[in-house]
């Protein structure tokens, strides 16, 4: 009987031990559990389920449920939730360092823009030491994808096409349209289907799978392909704390299924963007493919933008040169591996 006794004591001994060993950590996302952003976020949190053999699971808290995304830096820093997305627009500061991955750079690759900032993030000692001082750290990181424009009633061949068109412009981008001489329109990229539509509006710059989503090719008759670069600076922080409180191997598992959530974003956002080029084909939309030498002119222009976030970087105390030279190596390391290797769901 005592043996019995034992025996039922030590199992539910090993019980309480195993439940006590499985950790949940709550992720707060400002975004709807839909597209192909939630379900590269999705996989993260089944990732590093699968890395840490069940012992830790991630609850993702959808729709801003807990804080909204302009609020998402602090409250992950104050302990709302263990981890989250934050969006670099929302914390031009706070997220100076980060901001590099949402310059008018010549990186329109999806896959590629996130490997390259992914890289940066893990290794640059000044932007980590940063994030540290807000009691945040880097996990993974997203993209919007490559940064195009859509019309109606008109098109852009040229970037003198721009020239005194009212345009749907955003960030250093949007600047850049406003210095070829487009008359730049505040309107979110939800508004943009009836701004086309009611004529408030001539272009819009946006994102392929974002027409397709939000039906835009009803109302635009061409779209063009700018090859330019892309709006990259959004991903997953973890509250300093809490990630300092996980065992060494934890943590490994975090970090890599970070790593691994660029390349699962990659092959469904560009799978998302050729269907929605499709599509908007098949509604009769001119898919128009910018001339490489009006590209330049779009690089060029940008440029004195990419210079004004090195002076910013340098006046907070990061090496803003250094740190540019350092992404444009990566942005060439992961073409070359795309080009040599191709993306890695396409590999054997």
């Amino acid at each position: 009987m005592k043996q019995i006794i034992a025996a039922a004591t030590v199992a539910l001994m090993a019980a309480t031990s195993m439940a006590a060993a499985e950790t949940t950590l709550i992720l707060g996302e400002a975004g709807p559990n839909r597209g192909a952003r939630a379900a590269a976020l999705q996989s993260f949190a089944d990732d590093v389920t699968a890395r840490t053999n069940g012992e830790v699971k991630i609850d993702v808290q959808w729709g801003g449920a807990l804080f909204k995304a302009s609020a998402a830096a602090q409250s992950i820093a104050n302990g709302v939730a263990d981890l989250g997305t934050v969006i670099a627009v929302y914390f031009p500061q706070e997220m100076l360092g980060y901001g590099i991955a949402d310059l008018p750079l010549r990186n329109a690759d999806a896959w590629v823009g996130m490997r390259a900032t992914d890289e940066l993030m893990r290794n640059s000692d000044a932007i980590k030491a940063s994030l540290a001082d807000q009691n945040l750290v880097y996990l993974g990181t997203f993209t919007t994808s490559a940064v195009n424009i859509g019309c109606k009633d008109t098109a852009i061949r040229t970037v003198e096409d721009i020239d005194g068109l009212k345009v749907r412009g955003v960030g250093a981008y949007g600047k850049a349209f406003g210095d070829f001489g487009a008359n730049l329109v505040s309107m979110s990229i939800y508004d943009a289907y009836q701004g086309l539509d009611s004529g408030l509006l001539d272009c819009s710059q946006g994102y392929s799978y974002a027409v397709a989503a939000l039906k835009q090719q009803e109302v635009m008759t061409s779209y063009t392909l700018l090859d330019w670069g892309q709006v990259g600076a959004l991903g997953i922080f973890m509250n300093k704390d809490a990630y300092d409180a996980l065992d060494a191997d934890t943590q490994a598992a975090m970090n890599e299924a970070g790593v691994a959530m660029a390349d699962k974003l990659g092959e469904l956002i560009t799978a998302d963007n050729e269907a929605a080029i499709q599509t908007m084909k098949d509604a009769g939309v001119e898919v128009i493919e910018l001339d490489t030498a009006e590209r330049d002119k779009l690089v060029e222009k940008g440029a004195k933008y990419v210079n004004d976030w090195v002076e910013r970087a340098n006046a907070a105390g990061l090496d803003g040169t250094a740190l540019l030279e350092q992404y444009r190596a990566l942005v060439t390391k992961y073409t070359e591996e795309r080009d040599n290797q191709g993306y890695p769901w396409t590999r054997n």
